[in-house]
């Protein structure tokens, strides 16, 4: 079984356009690319955000810098 991208939106909290692009990066296991539409494993997790650092590295870097 499939969701559609709108369907993973609302499963994951995230926006439609981030779905996309972790569809097309090959962050989401599972994933057909059909025509114009993303196909998304019923049974896909929602992989971890890798954007953003922790809180602590952060300021770890800030207190070297001073």
């Amino acid at each position: 079984m499939y969701m559609t991208v709108k369907q993973a939106t609302e499963k994951w909290g995230v926006s439609d356009r981030r779905v996309r692009i972790l569809c097309s990066e090959g962050k989401i296991s599972g994933v057909t690319h059909e025509g114009r539409s993303w196909k998304i494993s019923v049974d896909a997790k929602k992989p971890e955000d890798d954007r953003y650092k922790t809180a602590e590295s952060l300021l770890a870097a800030i207190d070297r810098k001073m």
